[in-house]
This record gives structure tokens, sequence and C-alpha cells, in this order.
């Protein structure tokens, strides 16, 4: 698959933010620190996903600015970082304003597209 390559810094931030979380793992990370701040350990228990594996995968995080971390003696607590999160909706929204309003409704390309569509699947007799 090519590389899509905009040169835009906040579509490639955004495309950056959207591979972290499409990740199961770092996905179920998200979904854990959606609960509330946890040190590393707490994510740990409540994820299943050991501590090498952890470490890489909050780094992750940390690189795409989905997490905020805060340093309490030797532990090292995370957060999301929700006005990231809500950004990134916010893009993700922007794609298409008028899902946003109707939600469900086809657009009107697909409408149009939809006609085409069963016409070339009726069959002959």
């Amino acid at each position: 698959m090519a590389e899509h390559t905009s040169g835009n810094r906040d579509d490639e931030a955004l495309i950056d933010r959207l591979k972290a979380i499409a990740h199961p793992l770092r996905f179920a990370i998200l979904q854990s620190l959606g609960r509330g701040e946890a040190s590393v350990s707490e994510i740990e228990q409540a994820s299943g996903i050991g501590q090498p594996t952890l470490s890489q995968q909050l780094s992750v995080l940390r690189g795409a600015g989905l997490v905020i971390t805060r340093r309490q003696s030797k532990q090292v607590f995370y957060t999301l970082d929700n006005d990231a999160i809500a950004q990134c909706a916010q893009e993700i929204a922007a794609l298409s304003p008028s899902a946003i309003s109707s939600p469900g409704a086809p657009s009107a390309a697909h409408q149009s597209r939809s006609g085409a569509a069963v016409f070339a699947t009726v069959s002959p007799r």
C-alpha cells in the first residue's frame, strides 16, 4: 500500500495517532486509561500485557501524543490526553460533516451509486 504524503503536518499527526489507536494492544491500553489515570503496574494488571511489551506500546502512545505521563517517586502514571483524543475525533468528523448531522444516512454519492449497483445486479431470466 502506498504511503500517504500530503506534506501537511496536521494530517501526518492525525495519521500517526490513528495508526497508534488501531493496534489492538494499544487500543486495549487506551480503553483501560479511559477509566482514569493508572500506573504502569495497574495498566499491566488491567490489560494482561507483559512489562516489556507494555513499555513499548506506551512509548508509541506517548510519541503519538495520546497519553500524558506523571512521575511520582519511582512510579510512572499514565492518563489519556483528552484534548488530543477530542482533536482526533473532530478531525475524523470533519472528513464527512454530513455524517455527524444525520448518522446512518447514506451520503449523496452513495445514494447515486446504489441505484446503479442495484440495477447492475439484476440478472436476466
